[in-house]
């Protein structure tokens, strides 16, 4: 198994405050890891130096072969493909369908021949269990569609690892397991997921490995 995130004694900041500091970890190929913590422990910070929206003030950090400390702003986008990314508030575009919003990000990741585009899309709606609803608008979608919904679009470019950050905050119980046994699957076909949570009936239930943010330490 090859580590596809490697952090050492790094150090993240917000607005010159420190975050977090000493964070060492990593994380292989694969892996399921919950981030779990209160509002405010430096969570979704952490995802966020990952796929460089925050910068890493200290320590080293590589993430596949991107060395963190030193990417360039060229290469952010290329970093970013191999991830996919999952929103508790969903983010899609709420002016084109179900079928658009996918379109939108392959053609925006350089994806240009139609048939392809297509493909891909019949795959990843597949994969979520939402293949007839394509042509639905976000407004049309429950809560737990939408958010297979974001599931599917962060599976498009078949990425390596997949952050989500608190994917079942707005959702209830049963629609929220449903969503996390989904992430299991999909890391038990090979994509890394690291979820932020702070739900732990949800960690109980479905194991994997926990890592906890309290006073700016990852333990």
């Amino acid at each position: 198994m090859r580590s596809i995130v490697k952090y050492r004694n790094v150090e993240i900041l917000r607005k010159e405050h420190v975050v977090l500091k000493d964070v060492t970890f990593d994380l292989q190929q694969g892996e399921f890891l919950y981030l779990i913590g209160k509002v405010g422990s430096g969570k979704s910070s952490l995802l966020k130096s990952i796929y460089s929206e925050i910068p890493i003030s200290d320590g080293s950090a590589r993430v596949f072969d991107f060395d963190l400390n030193s990417i360039k702003r060229k290469e952010i986008p290329m970093l970013r493909r191999q991830i996919g990314i999952v929103f508790q508030d969903f983010q899609l575009l709420t002016d084109r369908n179900v079928y658009d919003n996918l379109r939108f990000v392959l053609e925006a990741t350089g994806w240009d021949n139609r048939n392809e585009i297509e493909g891909r899309i019949e795959e990843v709606l597949k994969q979520v269990g939402m293949l007839n609803k394509s042509y639905k608008m976000p407004h049309e979608l429950s809560g737990g569609e939408q958010q297979r919904i974001v599931i599917a679009r962060a599976l498009l470019n078949k990425p390596q690892l997949i952050l989500a950050d608190e994917p079942t905050g707005n959702l209830d119980p049963a629609t929220s397991e449903q969503i996390v046994n989904h992430l299991h699957e999909i890391s038990s076909n090979g994509t890394a997921v690291i979820m932020a949570t702070h739900n732990l009936a949800l960690v109980d239930q479905f194991p994997g490995r926990v890592l906890r943010c309290e006073d700016k330490k990852l333990v």
